[in-house]
């Protein structure tokens, strides 16, 4: 019989103990995921290779894609860059987290947010780039923001001491950049959330320099509705935001009258003489081909068109690459396996479609958003979801992926279980509701998006119904509301349009419903 000493047997007792207590401590750590949010501005999913862009060149954002899940049905509350930044951090719609659009509102940063949730339980948090909601954010332990919209070179950044720090460089390096040094420098022992904020691909689509003519010899097809006449859309027939009206030659697309006009414009202005040689080694020789051509009717606008859709997707590569330097950086430091990551832009965006740029409207090009999301272990590679989703999710689906409980009032539902329970159900309709009625002329409006149907109520600048059946009408073309034979299919969108207004609590479209709809000139904005 052997016989042990009394502290090797305190040993081996301790050691039996503590190797499933290891074990249980690795697998609760392996619980919570780091978390990187990439968002781009005015990025359209119908830009994207892995959405069906013969053109595209997205390989990384197609890397998270293939390595997670697409959404195809992925979807905004209110289709502007500052209220949906607000939608994302606090998981609530425009109405009650209070920013509702760029030209008036504020964000109250001592709301709650998903962030600061995270960082109570234990997270660092980050974000850094674009933030676009005129004031300083909050719940973070580093941040450094783009003050406003940024500048495309040698951007301004605004630090958390107060002080302005400008970097000379193309803004998506340098974004990426910063975004690296954080995670290089942050506290390795904790969990991480960092927020990439990109401003591209936002107008005016400058890209890198490297990039500059990547898609000169495409001719891209026009849009089928790019000439489209607007007939029974009356809120369409004012809209501001038209290729053919409303897009600048110098401003949008780089044919100034002369270098001091070209000078004035904010990021052109403050290029090194470097960058300046490249911009200009460029442009100048399309401005002066251009000029040539005398063009006019609809060889202009479609010259234009061609124009926009170069910078366009050339921006989006330089966009695309950066996000490749985030994938690679996880992999080079072994944070893959355990790094939800998220790439999404603020809103979708047009491409000609309607014959417009811009976004703001319900219509699906605006409305949808590119959405992709990786999680090793959670989420199946190459999945592709139909499921309707919106940025109002992201707030609760990290909280979830985190174990950390979701708050009551966040109205979003965490997208979690849509991988992991085989019985979970989406949603079978989804609410919407833009406020500005200013820029661009868009009329402020509300609806409701179905499986198959959508419905919309314009306010204010335009008064009208419009019902589109998405399934015969995809590029909403037929506005068929008023027809005898879609009644019960309205009388029924109408009813749940109504018991969204009531589970959101949008007093606004509550009140404007049982008003009917009539305003004075003054409420109308005449």
């Amino acid at each position: 019989m052997k016989i042990f000493k009394t502290s090797t047997l305190v040993l081996a007792l301790a050691c039996s103990f503590s190797a499933p207590l290891l074990a249980q401590n690795k697998a609760e750590t392996k619980k919570r995921p780091n978390i990187v949010i990439i968002i781009s501005d005015d990025h359209a999913f119908q830009a994207i290779s892995a959405y069906g862009n013969k053109y595209a060149k997205t390989t990384n954002i197609d890397r998270i894609a293939k390595e997670g899940v697409l959404f195809n049905k992925g979807y905004v509350t209110n289709s502007i860059c500052g209220p949906s930044r607000a939608v994302i951090l606090t998981g609530k719609y425009s109405h009650k987290n209070g920013f509702k659009d760029n030209e008036n509102s504020h964000f109250d940063g001592s709301q709650d947010s998903f962030i600061k949730q995270l960082k109570g339980s234990g997270y660092s948090t980050a974000w850094i780039g674009k933030w676009h909601l005129e004031s300083q954010p909050q719940g973070f332990d580093y941040w450094q923001i783009l003050p406003g919209q940024g500048h495309y070179y040698n951007p301004d950044f605004q630090m958390m001491d107060g002080t302005k720090k400008r970097t000379e460089g193309y803004v998506s390096d340098i974004v990426e950049d910063v975004s690296e040094n954080w995670l290089d420098n942050r506290d390795k022992d904790k969990p991480f959330c960092l927020v990439i904020g990109h401003k591209a691909t936002h107008r005016t689509w400058i890209p890198d320099a490297r990039d500059m003519g990547t898609f000169d010899n495409v001719i891209f097809p026009l849009p089928h509705n790019f000439y489209d006449d607007y007939k029974n859309r009356e809120a369409a027939k004012v809209q501001d935001m038209s290729i053919a009206e409303t897009m600048v030659m110098g401003y949008d697309l780089k044919v100034f009258k002369d270098d001091a006009a070209a000078t004035m414009e904010g990021t052109i202005g403050r290029m090194n003489a470097a960058q300046r040689k490249k911009f200009d080694d460029y442009y100048l020789p399309i401005a002066a081909d251009f000029k040539a051509r005398n063009l006019k009717g609809k060889e202009l606008t479609e010259w234009k068109y061609q124009r926009y859709m170069r910078d366009y997707l050339s921006t989006a590569v330089s966009l695309d690459r950066n996000i490749g330097r985030t994938l690679d950086y996880l992999d080079k430091n072994n944070l893959t396996e355990n790094t939800i990551v998220i790439y999404m832009s603020d809103q979708g965006f047009y491409l000609g479609e309607h014959g417009w740029f811009d976004k703001r409207f319900i219509y699906e090009e605006s409305f949808r958003t590119p959405m992709v999301m990786r999680y090793p272990g959670v989420i199946k590679p190459g999945t592709v979801s139909n499921d309707l989703v919106m940025n109002l999710d992201i707030a609760p689906t990290m909280l979830d992926a985190a174990g950390v409980a979701i708050p009551k009032d966040e109205q979003g539902k965490s997208m979690l279980p849509l991988f992991t329970d085989k019985n979970a159900k989406g949603r079978d309709a989804i609410y919407y509701h833009y406020y500005e009625n200013g820029e661009h002329s868009v009329s402020p409006h509300f609806g409701i998006r179905t499986e198959r149907y959508k419905l919309v109520r314009f306010y204010k600048r335009v008064n009208s119904w419009e019902l589109y059946d998405l399934k015969k009408d995809p590029n909403e073309m037929n506005n068929l509301y008023g027809q005898k034979k879609y009644k019960k299919i309205t009388d029924k969108l109408n009813l749940k349009m109504d018991q969204l207004i009531n589970e959101y609590d949008d007093q606004d479209a509550k009140i404007l419903k049982q008003n009917k709809f009539n305003f004075t000139k003054k409420e109308i904005g005449i």
